[in-house]
Formats: structure tokens, sequence, C-alpha cells
């Protein structure tokens, strides 16, 4: 493997996966942290409400945002490499637009269609007022434009700068929530402010970075990017497919919650908070990731060879992460959540199984996106969320929490099966031409 490091490439991904690396060890122990607070505090039945109703925020964000980071990675990147920031300042003008004009009408949607989806979900009467108001973070939430901006200006260190001050701050206000024995309206309230928060300072960032290099000149927000070759399609496509990737946690969640009730939300969510703990190298790397492979020829065997060494790299890590989470999960559930919430055990030997297929897969969607081929990532994820729905109600109501987590994994396996063929196939054509 040393001769890996001589790939200026392979070296440029673990820097920049580095400064997220150091960023989520801070932002992943305050994330349990805050959970374990909330759990405590709340107890399992409002502790469940709590995830019901930050989940249906989140999915309406997944569901309606474009992820609009992609595009201007896609357009500004290769544009930065020649020295020509014309398509970038239009991209970021593109996806500025993008996020306002989807936020807004998201956040609408979900207030409007609450009434309606808030009781088949699980949340009652009483509390369809709080995930109202919780809604009202919609047009800030999961900000893709300034990440979008500091990814392909290579500025990764803000980011992970950026990504370490909510979570610190949500875990000292729930500390004190719970020290102070608050109702759930508090830690309602300590999820939208941080949210917020983070997000805008992120904007922030990306203004700053854009000012210092004099590329804030010219930046004008458009829905009609002429000189984007292709840029609807690519955005509307990576956004469906990123938008069925995006809202499968939130969802999952709240159809735990409509078929089985609160607490099996509550149980459930706190067996993927730890399995998401063992996917974080899957996600630096793919934040790292997509930038590097558009600064390189696909043609040439260079960036196939990164793609395989980051799936090993990724995977070594993951690998390690499950075993921890799987021998000492019963022991983690105890002294972090309580009592109440070691059932969640038998959802986690299941559901640890889904950051395994993200770890080898992740370099995946990213190289058919720089091959011009967001269709197949689209259609991939089409199938695996298809074969989730269709077997996640059976497989819950007969088997509980684990049936739903069992349904998840199996849904991430059919997604993946399509994503390396697609791969496969566009690697021959691509080194056949």
């Amino acid at each position: 493997m040393r001769h890996w490091f001589r790939d200026s490439h392979f070296r440029s991904l673990l820097k920049n996966s580095g400064y997220l690396a150091a960023s989520r060890v801070v932002s992943a122990t305050a994330g349990i942290a805050t959970i374990a607070f909330a759990a405590r505090g709340l107890g399992v039945a409002m502790f469940g409400m709590l995830i019901l109703i930050t989940s249906y925020a989140q999915a309406a964000s997944g569901l309606s945002k474009f992820q609009s980071w992609q595009l201007i990675i896609r357009y500004g990147s290769p544009a930065l490499v020649i020295g020509e920031p014309r398509a970038l300042k239009q991209a970021v003008g593109f996806a500025f637009a993008l996020d306002v004009v989807s936020g807004i009408l998201g956040m609408i949607a979900a207030i409007a269609l609450l009434p309606l989806l808030g009781p088949w979900f699980g949340i009652p009467q009483e509390y369809l007022w709080l995930a109202m108001a919780y809604c009202l973070v919609l047009p800030t939430m999961a900000a893709a434009t300034p990440s979008g901006v500091l990814r392909t200006l290579d500025r990764f260190d803000l980011i992970s700068w950026q990504s370490t001050t909510y979570p610190i701050a949500r875990v000292i206000l729930v500390f004190i929530a719970w020290w102070q024995e608050l109702p759930l309206v508090w830690y309602v309230g300590i999820w939208f402010a941080t949210d917020m928060g983070g997000d805008l300072y992120q904007w922030f960032l990306a203004w700053r970075e854009l000012r210092r290099r004099d590329l804030l000149k010219g930046i004008r927000p458009t829905l009609n990017p002429k000189e984007l070759p292709g840029a609807w399609k690519f955005a509307v496509t990576v956004n469906l497919a990123s938008s069925l990737t995006l809202a499968w946690g939130p969802i999952a969640r709240l159809i735990v919650g409509g078929l089985l009730g609160p607490v099996s939300a509550g149980l459930y969510r706190v067996a993927s908070s730890l399995s998401d703990s063992a996917q974080k190298p899957a996600e630096l790397l793919t934040k790292a990731y997509f930038p590097e492979v558009m600064r390189m020829d696909l043609a040439t065997k260079q960036p196939w060879k990164l793609m395989l060494r980051a799936m090993v790299l990724a995977s070594a890590f993951g690998i390690v992460a499950v075993v921890i989470i799987l021998l000492a999960g019963k022991l983690l559930l105890l002294a972090l959540f309580g009592p109440e919430f070691v059932p969640a055990y038998g959802v986690l030997l299941v559901i640890i199984a889904a950051p395994l297929l993200a770890m080898l897969s992740f370099p995946l969607p990213s190289m058919l996106y720089a091959l011009d081929r967001p269709d197949a990532t689209l259609k991939a994820r089409l199938v695996g969320t298809m074969a989730y729905f269709a077997i996640v109600g059976p497989l819950a109501l007969r088997f509980d929490t684990v049936g739903a987590a069992a349904a998840l994994v199996l849904g991430n396996a059919v997604m993946v099966m399509v994503l390396a063929l697609y791969v496969r196939h566009e690697y021959r054509r691509v080194r056949a031409r």
C-alpha cells in the first residue's frame, strides 16, 4: 500500500477527509451525548415524539431541497482548474436560487400537509402546532450552496470547523434542559435554534471565502443558467436521487412511528444513531471524493484506482467501528440511554449491516455523476426505495422494529447491486473508448 501515498489525489483525499474526521469525532460524540440526555430527560414516549417531529421536517427537507452542492462541484471545479471562474459564479447563483425557492416551497407544503400526515405518522393533534413551528427551519435546513462553495474551493478546514459548532451548542443546551427537567417544547426549540444557527454560520463562511478570493462579483441568483449546459437536467436528476437517499432515515423513523408507535420510533432512532456512527468514514470520504474525482481524467486508470483504494480504506475503518459497536452495543445503550432503551440492541444487530453497505459503495454515485450519468444513480436508488417500501410494512408488522431495520438493510443492498452494475458498464465503455 506504500505506493498509494505517492498518488497526489489519494493524499489530497486523505488530507481533506482528515479535516472532516476531526470534526466528526467531536460532532458524533456530541450527537450521541445529545440523544442520551434527551432520552433520559424525556423518557421513551416523549423522546419518540421528539424524534417524530424532527424527522418529519428532515424528511420534508430531503424530499424538497436540491442537493446543489453537487451542482457547484460539477460545474465549478473544472472551471477553476482551467482558471475560468465564470462557470463557478453562475453555478453558485443557480444553486442559491434553487435552495431559496425549494426551501420556501418545501416549508409551505410541509406545514400544509402536517394536519393530514401527522396523525398517520404518530404525531397526535396536541403536538401538531409544535411540529408546524419546527418546519419553519426548512428554508435554511441542509444548507447545500455554502457547502458546495467551500468544497469546490478546497476549504474543508472551514467545513470541519463549522460542523463542530452546532453539535456542541446543542449538547450543552440539551444538558441544561435535562438538568432542569424541562418539557418537550424546550427540546424542540433547542433543535430548531441549533439547526438554523449552524446553517446560517455556514452561509457566512462561504460568503467570506468568496469575498476573500474576489469571486463575489458577478454572482447573481438565477433559474436560467444559460452558460451551464445540461444544468437543469443534472440538478433535477441529482436532486431526485439524493432526496430518495436522504429521506430514507427520517421516513423510516416516521414509518416505524406510524406502524408501531412513538416508543418503537424512539428505540429505532437510538439503534440507528449508534449504527450511523460506524458509517462516518464513508460520509467523510464521500464529501472529499467527489471534488477530487472531478479534477481527473476518467478515461485513464487513475480515477478508477482511486475509487478502489478509497473503498478499501473506508471499509477497513468501518469494519473496526462495526465490531466495536457490536461488542459494546448493549453496554453503550445501558450507559448512555438507560435500561428503557436496552431492547434497541436487537435492532442494532440488524441495522449495523447498512453502514457496511454504505462504506463498500460510497464512491459509486460520485463516479456516475462525474461520468454524466446521474440518471443511473437515480434509477438505482429508485429501485432500492421501491424494494424498501414493498417490504417494510410486512416485516415491521411481523418482527416489530427488527423487521423495519431488516427492510432498510435489504433496500440498501438492492440499491448497491444496481449501482455496481451501472459503474461496471460505464467502466467498460470508457476504457474501451
